[in-house]
């Protein structure tokens, strides 16, 4: 290989993947001044690539539907949850007969292959986790004890926070700190009445508004990017025109490409990172081009992991060598286990009768209300049934109430007329992190690419499942102090993975006997490799995970920064 070859081929850092910290990561590393080549396995994607944006519902296929054929032909196991793949989305979602994967115990992994991944279609609820999360393991003697606290990524959280763009308002509550915040989308009328009821029966029950990645407003010295206010369109899912929710292509790529120092390589499959024995670190990523099926070797200094917790762990797995003959820095063992997710499908909906039949709402907000956990928060909450907590996601709206029968130029009136008030809240619950739930390659089943094929065994316990009945319960208590009739209560279980919540497998600790990272995120076998994705996660708190991930991913580049400029990495 000549020189320039060769110089063509190397870097300073490799991010490997390019959703909500695979960005992250390439921006800070970018702003800092480090080449760096982002590597994703599916297409490019540019701000504004989104087909269905603009898409009147009423012009979709099938009512926004996909067929029976189809979902059977592509997403059998993607579409499991009969709402998530749509024809709005259905190009962000991976096909289950493209990339399969095998399963002991169910598991709904939900993915898309393309550059800036998740981060397209996530539900950008964003809210800190506080030292209720970070001490529980510890205190309660679960699993290992995080290697951080609060007070560690508090500065990363405001940092992180400022750059994005969360909406939101103070509570001053203790399990969800107070962050840095735009101006919430207000709550409607009856969620607010829903606050103010629930408050007087339950102290500890807080409706406030949904803490959202959606820009209330727009500043462009801060909000970098291509990015806009909200339009309140609530289209978020199919990729926004305006960069008003944070995304890689709205906000991390661009920041990243206007240094100059970013490179990004769609359609690059990573096998492995290979591994320096003489050094002790990773020397580069190999990678198979997915059109042509070349394998490729970039190296680098320092490497970033950030394809997904069951990515990363996946091709951390893979990276086989004499030194690591189960995966790269995986002498704890640990690589693989303790996976965990959000489990929901529990939750309540009632009727709001004869009140506030003279109001509406405007526009279509992207998001709702937010009930913060409020159970084991002390002696007082705490539960003898199950340990940690659960929160709530929901909203107000009125619904159509058209009468049986009722057709033509009648039914068109009766559409436009508004129903009575409904109001509906989903729990989202902690899993706990338990060794037995795994996922791990089967090296005996290849896909198309020669890779092994991932295989879960993870499912709730019963920890999880008396969580869950309680969960039900208070969600059908709160819409009743409300005054709501009709109230249903649903507890629906979903195996793990379906809440898009996966965490864990690589995580975070003190020892290197029985953790894969260090409290920089750093692995502590393998110096110059970080994983700042889900798979470092120690515990799974209730809250969306999403803003913890930038958190850590900044605070890792800040470290890696400085241990680089020292000359120890």
């Amino acid at each position: 290989m000549s020189m320039k070859a060769k110089s063509i081929m190397t870097f300073d850092a490799i991010v490997i993947g390019s959703g909500i910290s695979g960005g992250y990561a390439a921006m800070e590393l970018c702003k800092k001044g480090y080449k760096t080549l982002m590597l994703e396995r599916g297409r490019m994607v540019e701000h504004g690539d989104y087909p269905t944006a603009n898409t009147d519902s009423w012009d979709l296929e099938n009512l926004n539907m996909l067929s029976q054929n189809e979902i059977e032909k592509h997403y059998s196991k993607q579409n499991r949850l009969n709402w998530w793949v749509r024809q709005d989305n259905k190009h962000w979602v991976n096909k289950d007969d493209v990339y399969d994967y095998d399963e002991i115990e169910r598991f709904d992994w939900i993915r898309g292959h393309h550059v800036g991944g998740r981060s397209i279609m996530w539900g950008r609820n964003c809210y800190r986790w506080s030292d209720l999360d970070f001490e529980a393991n510890g205190k309660e003697n679960i699993a290992i004890d995080w290697p951080i606290r609060y007070k560690d990524i508090e500065q990363w959280y405001d940092y992180v926070e400022t750059f994005v763009g969360i909406s939101g308002q103070k509570e001053g509550l203790p399990q969800i700190p107070d962050g840095v915040f735009l101006p919430p989308f207000p709550l409607n009328c009856v969620e607010q009445y829903l606050r103010e009821e629930v408050k007087k029966v339950y102290p500890y029950r807080i409706v406030t508004p949904t803490r959202l990645a959606n820009l209330t407003e727009y500043n462009p010295e801060i909000h970098l990017g291509k990015r806009g206010q909200c339009q309140s369109r609530n289209r978020c899912g199919r990729g926004c025109p305006y960069g008003a929710y944070f995304s890689s292509q709205s906000a991390s790529i661009p920041v990243a490409q206007d240094t100059g120092n970013l490179t990004i390589r769609p359609h690059s499959v990573v096998s492995e990172i290979v591994f320096n024995k003489e050094t002790g670190k990773a020397s580069g990523v190999k990678i198979i081009d997915d059109n042509t099926k070349e394998e490729i070797v970039y190296n680098a200094r320092i490497i970033f992991c950030n394809a997904s917790t069951v990515g990363t762990t996946a091709i951390l797995l893979n990276s086989r060598s004499d030194t690591f003959p189960n995966g790269l820095g995986n002498g704890s063992g640990e690589l693989g286990h303790n996976i965990m997710d959000h489990h929901y499908g529990m939750g309540a909906v009632g009727v709001l009768p004869n009140k506030f039949e003279d109001q509406y709402y405007q526009g279509r907000k992207p998001g709702g209300f937010y009930i913060a956990r409020f159970t084991n928060l002390n002696e007082e909450t705490k539960r003898d049934d199950y340990l940690r907590g659960f929160g709530y996601q929901g909203g107000a709206s009125r619904i159509t109430n058209i009468p049986d029968g009722v057709i033509g130029e009648d039914l068109k009136n009766e559409i436009l007329k508004p129903g009575t008030w409904q109001i509906g809240m989903t729990c989202f619950g902690e899993m706990l992190p338990y060794h037995e739930n795994k996922m791990f390659l089967n090296f005996n089943k290849r896909d198309n690419n020669g890779l092994p094929t991932i295989t879960f065994d993870a499912k709730l316990r019963e920890n999880e499942i008396n969580l869950r009945k309680h969960g039900a319960e208070c969600a059908a208590e709160m819409l009743k102090a409300a005054g709501c009739t009709d109230v249903i209560t649903f507890n629906d279980v979903t195996a793990p993975g379906a809440c898009i919540h996966e965490m864990g497998t690589a995580r975070m600790g003190h020892d290197p006997k029985t953790s894969v990272l260090n409290k920089w995120n750093q692995m502590h076998e393998v110096p110059n490799v970080f994983v700042t994705d889900g798979s470092c996660m120690t515990s799974s708190a209730t809250q969306n995970p999403s803003i913890t991930y930038m958190a850590l991913t900044a605070r890792a580049v800040d470290y890696a920064d400085k241990q680089m400029k020292k000359g120890v990495l």
